[in-house]
């Protein structure tokens, strides 16, 4: 509603939200989330703060990737997909260097903290 000026960033990252569809009930889950920026390519990184856990909007999109994207005022309809483990390698340099607590998320787990990249669909 806001167009993003509400909460226009999160941990140093601007803010999208991503709608997903639940992976038990089918329905449509909207969630803020900070995002890097590849290029024109939205990058999500699945952190949940260090949790052992992967967060739910993952889970949700790894069972459905099909899903929908508002950035601002523009809404995107978009397939996500994992990073693969050379684009991650690629990517988390970057990502710390704009938002750097993010080393401290890697620390705290045992799980590889997923990347996933937005592409159109």
């Amino acid at each position: 509603m806001s167009g993003g000026r509400i909460v226009p960033h999160v941990a140093c990252l601007p803010v999208l939200l991503l709608t997903t569809t639940g992976r038990r009930t089918g329905r449509r889950r909207t969630v803020p989330l900070g995002y890097f920026e590849d290029g024109s390519t939205p990058v999500l990184i699945a952190s949940k703060g260090g949790a052992p856990r992967h967060p739910a909007w993952y889970l949700n999109l790894e069972a459905e990737p099909a899903v929908d994207v508002q950035i601002g005022r523009d809404h995107r309809p978009m397939q996500a997909r994992r990073a693969t483990a050379d684009e991650a390698a690629a990517l988390w340099p970057r990502i710390l260097a704009v938002a750097p607590r993010y080393e401290r998320f890697r620390a705290k787990t045992t799980r590889e903290i997923p990347l996933v990249l937005l592409e159109p669909r």
